[in-house]
């Protein structure tokens, strides 16, 4: 930390604000600029290591960070059985992984190896079309993360509600659960990255075998003719699309950490393509089980009937581990997208999009934990709309960005490529960019409303933090917005696009 702050003080002496507020630097070349920049994001990346234990993640690790990022397991797909029965459901989570999982992951993958560094898409669009993008992306996708960290803990008390009745009512019981649990978790997040990566792979190996001894005990009871049950009145399309969504996004969370993880270039393929066949066998292989081994009507299918399908199946112990694996499969989902999300604060303020002290580790968790507790009381599928709808703001900016860096900088080092041309990778694009536009149109008017609001926040957000970082009424890493300035200056190559406004 000594470091930084002498890096900081040795740039600030060198720096003279001119017309435009915006901070460059006369006294040095561009070549010492580069070097000094480099010198203080290594020391900004090893004062978070300090507190984050900075050992680079591994394929392992990293898949089953993916796999808590994205799923955790089938808990919470009952709804989808519920809205449109067992069939649809089947082809949804046999389709939806690849159609949809496949191109994110793609994207993921070769962006991640060109443009590695903590806060993920939010470089790649500011790289794209600037600074405003990369912060509205960056507040659709935070806000996004938060609110859907916020369903764990409501999840989680509606499994210990099946063993412990008060939990299930609207009480104490079940508030205390809910804040008990968000502030334990947030504390487990200091330990470091390194820990919650091995952490998500004991915690997957636990939630996970269960299901896998479930699926053996019923196979010689699945009776295909039960794939068909039809659901009494009218399917709630909404609420199934809405389901599948939310239980197979965020593939590319775990881009918040790229400056965490060794040789990413070779990590992220790797590691995505083993998340796709493990997510997608971990939610189709039990609901096959579960529907085909037993006679319950689609109607019963809630949050937790998974546990009790599993109790007709194989009995009561396998009933209580499944309920149990309920609990940790939360806790390495919560785990896991805090960090995603703290990553993310932390590559903000990287690239001068935030205040300097979101750099540091705890302040980007207490804020993470902060606005999860305040949208904990929210009810489930207001929870899950919500944070689908900015999601699908964000992925729709996302994929324009990844579209438009292949085209206007070819020459950029990619040291990992989808080997398709720019017509083939648009087409990619335009499938899960269709289910996107979906979700956001089927929207009830409180997700628009709240959408809406919130988007005005983002680029209110951005346009305080530009006011405050020309008047310096807050620290910034002006490194990189000087950087980036005299590339402006200078003609040279426009690494943010259309400039830093």
């Amino acid at each position: 930390m000594n470091q930084e702050i002498q890096l900081t003080k040795q740039l600030s002496q060198q720096e003279q604000p001119p017309e435009d507020g915006v901070t460059v630097q006369d006294h040095t070349s561009q070549q010492d600029q580069q070097q000094q920049q480099q010198q203080l994001e290594q020391s900004s990346h090893g004062a978070a290591g300090r507190h984050h234990h900075r050992s680079k993640l591994t394929v392992l690790p990293l898949i089953f960070l993916i796999y808590f990022e994205v799923a955790g397991g089938p808990y919470g797909s009952e709804r989808a059985v519920r809205a449109a029965g067992p069939l649809f459901t089947l082809l949804g989570f046999l389709v939806f992984p690849f159609a949809w999982g496949v191109p994110e992951s793609l994207v993921t993958a070769e962006l991640s190896a060109a443009l590695p560094g903590n806060g993920g898409f939010v470089r790649w669009a500011d790289r794209a079309f600037g600074p405003l993008a990369g912060s509205l992306l960056g507040t659709w996708k935070y806000l996004s993360c938060v609110i859907n960290i916020a369903a764990y803990p409501t999840l989680v008390a509606d499994y210990l509600g099946k063993v412990i009745p008060a939990v299930a009512g609207a009480g104490r019981a079940r508030t205390g659960t809910v804040v008990s649990m968000t502030v334990a978790l947030s504390f487990v997040n200091y330990t470091g990255l390194s820990i919650v990566g091995w952490g998500a792979v004991a915690l997957g190996f636990v939630s996970l075998a269960p299901f896998v001894l479930m699926t053996g005990i019923a196979a010689p009871k699945v009776r295909p003719r039960r794939w068909a049950a039809p659901v009494s009145g009218r399917k709630d399309w909404r609420l199934f699309f809405n389901t599948l969504f939310w239980n197979l996004n965020y593939w590319d969370s775990a881009s918040t950490m790229a400056g965490e993880v060794e040789r990413p270039e070779r990590t992220f393929p790797r590691a995505l393509a083993a998340a796709v066949v493990l997510i997608a066998a971990s939610y189709l292989l039990p609901l096959m089980a579960a529907t085909g081994a037993t006679d319950a009507p689609p109607e019963t299918w809630a949050n937790g009937y998974l546990a009790d399908a599993a109790g007709i199946i194989g009995g009561p112990w396998i009933k209580y581990w499944i309920e149990a694996g309920a609990v940790l499969s939360s806790v390495g989902m919560f785990e896991a997208q805090l960090s995603s999300g703290s990553f993310q604060l932390l590559g903000m303020a990287d690239l001068g999009l935030l205040p300097a002290v979101f750099r540091t580790p705890w302040v980007a968790i207490a804020a993470s934990a902060a606005v999860t507790l305040a949208v904990s009381f929210l009810s489930f599928d207001d929870v899950v709309a919500t944070a689908n709808f900015l999601y699908g703001l964000g992925t729709l900016l996302e994929f324009a960005a990844f579209l438009w860096l292949r085209a206007s900088q070819p020459d950029l080092k990619r040291p990992y490529r989808v080997p398709l041309p720019l017509p083939a990778l648009a087409a990619m694009c335009a499938v899960p960019s269709a289910f996107l536009a979906y979700v956001c149109v089927v929207a009830e008017w409180r997700v628009f409303a709240l959408a809406g609001a919130l988007t005005a926040l983002g680029v209110g957000l951005h346009g305080a933090m530009k006011l405050c970082r020309n008047k310096e009424w807050l620290r910034f890493n002006t490194a990189v917005v000087a950087a980036a300035a005299e590339e402006d200056r200078g003609g040279g190559d426009a690494s943010a696009g259309d400039g830093r406004v």
